[in-house]
């Protein structure tokens, strides 16, 4: 074997040993050589925002209410008879001095023609006494009659003049009784489900019966009793029927106007004797449905109650509403606005905007770089979901509506359509949020 072997293994040695050096070096530097990774950008919250808008505004209380008819009249007869025709329409319209039932007027009409026979006999002796008193005037100072005879005939003269009297007071009676067999309607309404058929009798006091009872004697008149309702009376038949408890004939409602009544605290009374200057002007009220909200027509207050309920600490209201539709109806139950105060150009914000915290309220306000911050406000009132914003909120500012609950003063955010995508800050987010601001402003909806 020769030297050259060994030297030449020695050299391929050393250059895979300096190759292996140079590979490790190249690792080496290229480990400690490394670029740092980039820090990931901030993450944006997603919002939704509406843009702060002034406008007008009524700060108004609201309440429980029930319409009741303007005017309500129980129809019930003056006189007791027989009920012959019913000439009105069940639910339909009536009015004033519209005939709505008779009663049978034959006993009546014979006990008028009773009466004026009776007035005119007692007026043919009542000249007869008089002739008799002007000839002993004449005679007596000649000696042809006595004084006692006189006297005496002046006597007759003066309680045949009170007998007349009671006669023309009876026949007034009786004609009225007649009168009183039209019943007619006292207002103009609607009428309900009628309560007596043709063929029952009717009393004076409201009972009614479709059992016939016997005519008692139509002989002598008293006078009626006004009210909707009469006593008794001897100038027509007298009823035995069986009592129905006064139910009457038809009940009358006035439903245009119509009236709603509703209750506030005390509290809020001392507001509305203010800002009606002691009720001397009125105070716009809204009625509006439970179901849906739907404005079912406007009026005015028109009677505050003269006391405090103490058993509830309220004072009862009533309003009127012309009810050109007849949205309104009565016993129906509804909500009622009463509107306090007109606010102009003022902030109105959806209530879900306005937070919280350990200093009082704020709200948080996106800012041009899509930054959030805190600002606080004051509140003047809330009406239903909506604020209104007393101070710390100018028209155009952006303010955040839903999804503030993970935002912190500086937060970035994206603004996002209620019920779409997520939008990129930027021109099309400060599109959407004009629209909801104007669709969140307005006037209280409850």
């Amino acid at each position: 074997m020769t030297n050259t072997e060994p030297k030449g293994r020695r050299r391929r040695y050393l250059i895979l040993g300096g190759l292996a050096v140079v590979v490790i070096a190249i690792g080496l530097w290229a480990i400690l050589h490394k670029p740092a990774a980039k820090k990931p950008p901030p993450h944006a919250i997603p919002v939704t925002a509406v843009k702060a808008q002034a406008q007008d505004f009524q700060i108004a209380i609201t309440a429980l209410g029930a319409a009741q008819a303007w005017t309500s009249d129980l129809i019930l007869a003056q006189v007791s008879g027989k009920l012959i025709t019913v000439n009105f329409k069940e639910g339909g319209e009536v009015k004033a001095g519209q005939v709505l039932a008779e009663v049978d007027p034959r006993p009546f009409q014979a006990a008028l023609t009773q009466a004026e026979g009776t007035l005119k006999r007692d007026e043919a002796s009542l000249a007869g006494a008089r002739r008799d008193l002007e000839r002993f005037q004449r005679l007596q100072p000649e000696g042809g009659a006595s004084r006692q005879q006189l006297e005496d005939q002046e006597a007759t003269v003066g309680q045949d003049e009170g007998t007349v009297e009671i006669d023309k007071g009876a026949v007034a009676a009786a004609k009225l009784n007649l009168e009183f067999c039209r019943i007619v309607s006292p207002i103009s309404g609607r009428a309900g489900v009628r309560l007596v058929d043709p063929g029952n009798l009717v009393s004076a006091s409201g009972s009614v019966s479709s059992v016939p009872s016997s005519a008692s004697s139509a002989s002598s008149s008293a006078a009626p009793t006004s009210g909707g309702s009469s006593s008794s009376s001897s100038a027509g038949p007298s009823s035995n029927s069986g009592s129905a408890g006064g139910s009457g004939i038809v009940v009358i409602n006035q439903v245009q106007p119509i009236a709603v009544t509703f209750s506030v605290p005390q509290g809020e009374f001392q507001r509305l004797v203010q800002a009606s200057d002691g009720f001397r002007r009125a105070l716009p009220v809204r009625a509006l449905s439970q179901e849906t909200g739907e404005v079912l027509d406007t009026g005015a207050l028109a009677i505050a109650d003269n006391r405090v309920d103490q058993a509830t600490g309220t004072v009862e209201l009533k309003a009127k509403f012309t009810n050109a539709g007849k949205k309104l109806w009565p016993g129906q139950f509804i909500n009622v606005s009463l509107g306090v105060q007109d606010l102009h150009n003022t902030i109105i914000l959806p209530l879900a905007a306005v937070n919280r915290g350990p200093k009082g309220q704020y709200v948080f306000v996106v800012g041009a770089n899509h930054k959030v911050s805190m600002r606080p406000i004051a509140v003047l009132s809330v009406q239903g979901q909506q604020a209104v914003i007393k101070s710390g909120v100018n028209a155009g500012d952006l303010i955040v509506t839903d999804g503030q609950m993970v935002l912190n003063n500086g937060s970035l955010v994206r603004l996002v359509q209620p019920g779409g995508a997520a939008a990129p800050p930027g021109a099309e987010a400060a599109k959407e949020a004009p629209a909801n601001g104007k669709a969140a402003a307005g006037k209280p909806t409850s």
